[in-house]
């Protein structure tokens, strides 16, 4: 099979628009993977699919990745006028310094796709698709018509982190229920606590629900005697 670099340059040649990026993989496996821009994903896909070298005819794996907001300290040198005494005088001389400054670089949500072929028997090949934020800009296009086997895996990871997928034939929760607020795999998500099934055996979690049962009985007393 190609090597991603290989993958990377016929991708190029076929879908001259596509602007594609090799992920390292530090880890001994060497796994490196594919970033692709959304708005060519789609045509890399199947591309990827029908090359008569690759023949990627099967997705075997769609995963989900939260990545937060992410608080940076990094040291810059900058430089100041700052006062000095010089020959028994005071003066302004630029100086060079080294101040550390923090910056948020700002978090996104990733989709992770496992590529082998059938035909060829070989594989993986992995490509990925980013999100621009974890907030209001959080689609991507849907890998289903591509490969059919996307379909229930693209619903998980829209019940469970919240990315929409654009051309999804039926984009819907699969794990939790219609209604259900939040997403349970975002690495900021809270838990709830007021559970109304049977007291929980862990015990931190029934302490929260004990404290939240006694707030709501203390706030509706208190309406009570408003009332009267």
């Amino acid at each position: 099979m190609k090597t991603v670099e290989e993958i990377k340059a016929a991708i190029e040649a076929a879908v001259p628009s596509a602007s594609v990026e090799i992920v390292q993989n530090p880890a001994p496996s060497a796994q490196h993977s594919l970033l692709l821009k959304a708005e060519t994903a789609v045509a890399v896909a199947k591309f990827l699919r029908d090359d008569a070298e690759l023949a990627l005819d099967f997705l075997s794996n769609v995963t989900g990745v939260d990545w937060p907001d992410k608080e940076i300290t990094e040291k810059v040198k900058v430089t100041k006028m700052v006062t000095k005494t010089v020959e028994g005088t005071e003066q302004q001389v630029e100086e060079t310094v080294e101040e550390t400054r923090k910056r948020v670089e700002p978090g996104y949500l990733e989709v992770v796709y496992h590529l082998y072929s059938m035909t060829k028997k070989h594989g993986p090949v992995v490509f990925r698709m980013r999100t621009g934020n974890r907030a209001d800009d959080v689609k991507l296009p849907s890998m289903t018509p591509v490969w059919r086997s996307a379909e229930y895996q693209e619903r998980e990871v829209f019940d469970l982190y919240g990315v929409e997928f654009v051309g999804h034939p039926d984009l819907r929760r699969i794990l939790m229920w219609e209604g259900f607020k939040d997403h349970p795999m975002r690495r900021d998500y809270v838990e709830p606590d007021d559970f109304e099934y049977e007291p929980t055996a862990h015990d931190e979690v029934l302490k929260r629900a004990q404290a939240h049962q006694a707030a709501a009985a203390a706030a509706a007393e208190g309406q009570k005697g408003a009332a009267q």
